[in-house]
Parts: structure tokens; C-alpha cells; sequence
């Protein structure tokens, strides 16, 4: 009787493994990846969430306030498609309060992701905090740990930050392999704060809509997402324009007129723009013809509109110019106070533009380029490589200051250093001006498109025989 009842139980066992198997893979290939919170919509009411699983499944959502019963909370529902071998799941999450901290997590309704969370914007504070990194490039998984050190010591550098601007090139070679060492090593940070992605060259060249299917971001409304986004948002009383420098050269004709009408009809003290390839830098990449095309095109947009700060990437050094409008110095007056209990000298009400490279957060660094295309070197504020370290940046800001530091992080200690800082004091606002909306689309603009293309073509060959090649010669 006991080796019958041994038997029955062994027998048991074996149909609940065999029972088991379909459920086991099931589940591990709805195993979520990828996870990554961004804005789409408004800042303080809307998110757009997106993640990854090997097989396709439902892509649900499940949101409540922080504190709050989470297995109880909302379930939102959204769509999934296939992308990159695997399924890519996009959630635009609406109806949520401001200045609250959410906590969610994704799935299929029954395989769920870890917890994370993030904190929506307040619309009657003026105040912004947050962190700017770039370029982590990486192409294996000891060097996105390397980064990830790097973020690391960025969030505890600013532990309230409120979101994290990534300016692009996340990855080396956009292979699954990569996208999830990323996203396994940034986790701790992509998982709990809205992210700003920028499409970078290294996910938007000749990487047809990998940016978008990896991130589910507002796109501007009749946009073309193929080689990235571009978008905006406001935040504390600042307002974002996000560009694609993919997006042809020098610019689509199409997102110029975007920016300018977005821009205009902004009310905010602040006007910033964050984007991928550099107008201002002196790495490797900026006497190449694609830059030289979209300084010619930018620049003057950029001045017109009155833009306070440009954050960009893509050359690997540290680049910080001084105020500048028309490619030319601008001098203004400076005042010291005590700000957030420290005394900081702020430029006061200053002209022109502050463009700033913060280098790469990654391994991948360049030196400086002594042979940059002249003004670019007068401009400089601060100059430098940092091939000692990885670097991030945090800001500071309300409706009359702007508070921004660099910092690199040794590889061999570990241990930070503020490299640079820089302060603006604005008490005096834009005036607002009655502007005529331009067309945004890409049928309307294909004439501006081609003759943009003929000109800067034109003048980009005069720049290499009459300046660069003399130069060198």
C-alpha cells in the first residue's frame, strides 16, 4: 500500500510539472523589458509608457497614487506591435492629478513588471529640477555599467530631481542586445522619474523608427517619426522644445516651422531647447557637413526666437559657450546672491543664447578640436575633454533663476567633481508678439524643403574651400 501511495504521488507531481511547462513559457515570454515613462500630453495630467516582451500579449497599464492599494488600482489599456524581433507595448496614461506621485507597473493583466514610479508637474509652481546626460553609447555591458555608475551618482547628486533629460545616443549599434543592457542597467533610474528622450544620430540614422518604437513620446501632431521625434512640454515655468536632428539636413522645413510656432506661442519665462547634434562644440563632429548645414539654418531661429539655453550632445567633450546671438559674444552684467543657500553669481537679464554640451555620460570620449570652425573656440566659455570620467549635469530652476552645474565622475575613484557652473537671473520677461502660424506639413513644405537643401548645400562648399581647407593647408 505504500509504494502504491508513492507511486500515485510521484505520478502527481509529474502531471502538475507536465501541466506547468505551457504556463511557465507563457509567462517568461511575456516577461517585461524596456520599461520607460515619457512625456506625452501635459506634463502634469498625462504619461506615455512603453516596454517590450519576446511574445505579444495585452498591454495594460496598473496606476495609483503612491501609498495607495497598487493590485487595486487602475487598469489603462493600450496597444502592442511588433518591432525589433519582439513586441513593443505603448500606454498613454490621461485623467491624472498634478503634483502627485504615481506608482505603476506593466504587463498582460496577470505577468507584471516590477513597481516603479514617477511625479507628475505642478502647473502653479514656477520651479523645475532635473538631471541632463548624453551620449552613454555603449556596445557592451561593462561600459553600460560604467554609465549606470554615472547616473548613479547623478540621482544622488539631486535625489528630487523630477525628470531626467537623456540627450540622445543610448546605444552603439541599436541591437536588441544593447537596448537591453540599457534598459537592465538604468532601470533604477528609467523606472522611477519621467524621461526626455532625444533621438540621437546612433538610434536615428539609417535606424528606421527604432527611436520611436522604443519610446512612447507626443510627437509633434503630422510628423514624421521614422528617423526620431520631436516635441515640447512645460515644465515650472519653462517651456522644452525637443528637436530631431535626424530629421533631413539642414532640418526639415516642416520642424522649423514647428519650433517657431511652438515657441511663439509659448507664455513661459523660460525658452529651452534640447536636442541631439551640437551647433556649438568643439569635438570631432563639428566641422562636418552636416553640422555646418544646421548652424547656417538654426542659428539665426534660434536668436529670432529668443531661445535662453540649448542642451545638446553628440560631440564626446564638455563645451560651454558664453552668451552669444549672431555667432558673437554678448556682454551683459552680473549679480551675486545667495540662492538655495549658496551664493551664486547670475548673469543678469542677459542677451542671446547659452548653448551647453555636457559630454558623454558613457566610456567613448574625444579630445578637443583646436581646428573647430571659427567663432566656435571664441565662444567657448569652458573647454575640455573628459577622458578621466563620465559626466551628467543637474539644473535648478524657478521663474527668475536658472542654476546649472557639471559634474565628471572619476573612473578610477568613483568620486565626483563639479567642473563647471553657470547662473542666469531673468526678471525681465519676452514680450509675447502676435506671429503668423507657418505650415507644418510635408506636402506644404516641400518646396521650402528643396530650396534649403540647394542653398546650404551651396554655402556649405564655400565654408570647406574659403575657411576649413585654408585652414588646414
Amino acid at each position: 500500500m505504500k509504494i502504491k501511495t508513492t507511486r500515485l504521488t510521484a505520478l502527481l507531481l509529474c502531471l502538475v510539472m507536465l501541466m506547468s511547462v505551457p504556463f511557465t513559457a507563457y509567462a517568461a515570454g511575456n516577461e517585461v523589458s524596456r520599461v520607460a515613462v515619457t512625456i506625452n500630453g501635459d506634463s502634469a495630467n498625462a504619461r506615455g509608457i512603453s516596454w517590450y516582451t519576446d511574445e505579444e500579449c495585452d498591454s495594460v497599464v496598473q496606476i495609483a497614487k503612491a501609498g495607495e492599494d497598487l493590485e487595486n488600482g487602475k487598469l489603462v489599456k493600450g496597444d502592442g506591435y511588433k518591432a525589433m524581433k519582439k513586441y513593443v507595448h505603448k500606454v498613454t496614461v490621461t485623467d491624472l492629478e498634478p503634483a502627485t506621485r504615481y506608482a505603476y507597473r506593466v504587463g498582460d493583466g496577470s505577468v507584471w513588471s516590477e513597481i516603479g514610479y514617477f511625479t507628475t508637474s505642478n502647473p502653479d509652481s514656477d520651479k523645475a529640477e532635473f538631471i541632463v546626460i548624453s551620449d552613454v553609447q555603449a556596445s557592451n555591458e561593462e561600459n553600460f555599467q560604467k554609465a549606470a555608475a554615472v547616473m548613479k551618482q547623478a540621482v544622488e547628486t539631486m535625489p528630487e530631481h523630477e525628470f531626467v533629460v537623456n540627450l540622445g545616443d543610448f546605444v552603439n549599434d541599436c541591437t536588441n542586445e544593447e537596448w537591453d543592457s540599457f534598459f537592465r542597467n538604468f532601470a533604477f533610474s528609467n523606472m522611477n522619474t519621467t524621461m526626455i528622450p532625444v533621438a540621437g544620430n546612433h538610434e536615428g540614422n539609417l535606424q528606421w523608427n527604432k527611436f520611436n518604437n522604443i519610446f512612447n513620446v507626443g510627437a509633434a501632431k503630422g510628423s514624421m517619426t521614422t528617423t526620431g521625434c520631436y516635441y515640447s512640454f512645460d515644465w515650472g515655468d519653462a517651456h522644452f522644445a525637443v528637436l530631431n536632428s535626424n530629421d533631413m539636413y539642414p532640418m526639415s522645413q516642416q520642424q522649423l516651422n514647428w519650433l517657431k510656432n511652438d515657441m511663439r506661442a509659448s507664455d513661459a519665462q523660460w525658452k529651452i531647447i534640447l536636442m541631439h547634434r551640437a551647433v556649438y562644440s568643439a569635438g570631432k563632429n563639428i566641422n562636418k557637413p552636416d553640422t555646418i548645414i544646421m548652424r547656417e539654418v538654426l542659428l539665426p531661429i534660434i536668436d529670432d526666437l529668443g531661445i535662453d539655453v540649448v542642451f545638446a550632445g553628440h560631440d564626446h567633450m564638455y563645451f560651454r559657450t558664453k552668451q552669444v546671438k549672431g555667432d558673437e559674444v554678448q556682454l551683459c552684467e552680473s549679480v551675486t546672491e545667495v540662492y538655495d543657500g549658496e551664493e551664486t553669481t547670475f548673469m543678469l537679464n542677459p542677451a542671446g543664447t547659452v548653448h551647453i554640451l555636457p559630454s558623454t555620460t558613457g566610456t567613448k570620449r574625444y579630445s578637443v578640436n583646436e581646428s573647430a570652425i571659427p567663432p566656435i573656440l571664441q565662444c567657448g566659455d569652458v573647454v575640455r575633454d573628459t577622458k578621466a570620467g563620465g559626466c551628467f549635469a543637474t539644473v535648478s530652476m524657478d521663474n527668475e533663476h536658472f542654476v546649472y552645474k557639471a559634474y565628471i565622475v572619476d573612473d578610477e575613484t568613483g568620486e565626483k567633481e563639479l567642473i563647471d557652473s553657470y547662473a542666469i537671473k531673468k526678471t525681465v520677461k519676452d514680450e509675447q508678439k502676435d506671429y503668423l502660424k507657418l505650415p507644418t506639413d510635408p506636402i506644404l513644405t516641400l518646396p521650402g524643403n528643396i530650396i534649403n537643401f540647394a542653398v546650404q548645400l551651396i554655402k556649405m562648399i564655400f565654408t570647406y574651400l574659403f575657411e576649413l581647407l585654408p585652414a588646414v593647408v
